[in-house]
């Protein structure tokens, strides 16, 4: 590294240390390390089978369809 580039990061090394100093002034023992203040559980349901739509049901209100599914514009300029 250069000159000019270690006494630019010798500032931004000075900030990051005292940074860690005053989380250390703050963390104690008694105090066990978290990655989130609250405690996250994931919810689970159960699946249950309900009734839903037939896909011909759900393509009638299509504006375009195409052997069974939706018709969309071709975004990615492959070729069909």
């Amino acid at each position: 590294m250069s000159e000019s580039e270690l006494d630019h990061l010798s500032s931004e090394l000075d900030l990051i240390l005292s940074a860690v100093a005053r989380v250390s002034e703050v963390a104690k023992d008694d105090i066990a390390p978290t990655s989130h203040p609250l405690p996250l559980l994931n919810v689970f349901r159960e699946d249950v089978i309900t009734p839903s739509l037939t896909a011909d049901e759900a393509l009638s209100g299509a504006p375009a369809k195409e052997e069974g599914r939706f018709k969309v514009p071709q975004i990615l300029g492959e070729e069909a």
